[in-house]
């Protein structure tokens, strides 16, 4: 594959993030009114957009100023052409882009006009990726500061990267995103865990939402790692490092339209934050900034601040 474009961190220093995630072509559908079974509505307008929530995370973290690796599985068609091209274009390196028989991955995407939105994941060839493709990527890039894994890839391709990183000492995210139950070495694996709401409530065994700092802590302890939960307009919430107590981070107030991809928005910023030292708190508060961003304009990597934009939002938080 060919090599990607060098990016410029805001900072001056360029850390290197390495994605073993997903692609996904949006399909994207805004309507009035989502239909019911059986019902067939017309929608106000359509899009076609680059998505996955590995893809996502890698734009928004390069655009935030990392070098940022890839490493996916795409099919033989025309959504894996585009798809490498756009990685190419966000100054993505693609070393490690593998290409395979069939269709690439796709996500039809309903959204209503308060922002909401309903999302089908049908993987293709994201489930076509190996351990030894993840084991390979990492062990060539064991300078890398952070590996970012997700849920829309075969969770043993995940732990076989995040096996690999801890044996260099590189920092692993996973974001347990499409949720489904995690076993209990990807747990083991993971230095830190960032769920949604309703991800976190599939994380908690009594099944019940981050209404309350004890129910944070629990999960957190339980889990036996850092702890990130994404709150929506109310921000976000993290554990300090001995699960005693919970720190909350508000979200800038702004007026949403579409929160497709917000979260892989504050996931790749995060990372971008850990990869770079700072400190926790400030690390959240940048992912809240470019999450609260991006829920400001439609799409999704499409809604993601610019590199010049991004730059301004670092700025502000710093």
């Amino acid at each position: 594959m060919s090599q990607a474009r060098t990016a410029t961190s805001p900072l001056g220093t360029q850390p290197e993030i390495v994605v073993v995630g997903s692609t996904m072509i949006d399909m994207i559908a805004y309507t009035k009114k989502v239909p019911d079974a059986g019902e067939t509505v017309i929608g106000d307008s359509f899009s076609l957009g680059f998505g996955g929530k590995g893809a996502n995370q890698a734009v928004m973290a390069s655009r935030m100023g990392a070098k940022v690796y890839m490493v996916n599985t795409l099919g033989d068609d025309v959504f894996g052409d585009t798809t490498l091209k756009n990685f190419q274009e966000q100054g993505i390196d693609t070393t490690f882009v593998a290409r395979a028989s069939g269709a690439s991955g796709v996500a039809p995407i309903w959204v209503e006009p308060n922002g909401t939105n309903r999302i089908i994941c049908v993987p293709g060839a994201n489930n076509s990726m190996t351990e030894q493709q993840a084991e390979n990527a990492i062990t060539a890039l064991s300078n890398a500061k952070v590996v970012i894994g997700q849920l829309e890839i075969p969770q043993a391709v995940t732990i076989a990267a995040f096996r690999k990183a801890r044996e260099f000492g590189i920092t692993t995210i996973l974001n347990p995103a499409p949720f489904a139950p995690l076993s209990d070495e990807l747990v083991a694996m993971s230095d830190w865990i960032i769920p949604n709401e309703t991800e976190f409530a599939g994380l908690n065994p009594e099944g019940n939402l981050s209404e309350s700092d004890e129910e944070i802590l629990k999960v957190a302890k339980a889990l036996g790692c850092r702890f990130v939960v994404t709150l929506g307009e109310k921000g976000a919430a993290y554990t300090d490092q001995d699960h005693s107590k919970v720190v909350r981070v508000s979200a800038p107030k702004v007026n949403a339209i579409d929160t497709t991809g917000a979260g892989d928005s504050f996931v790749g910023s995060f990372a971008f934050g850990l990869a770079t030292g700072f400190e926790i708190e400030k690390a959240v508060k940048l992912g809240c900034a470019c999450a609260s961003d991006s829920v400001t304009k439609l799409g999704t990597q499409s809604s993601y601040p610019s590199k010049e934009a991004a730059a301004s939002l670092l700025k502000s938080i710093s």
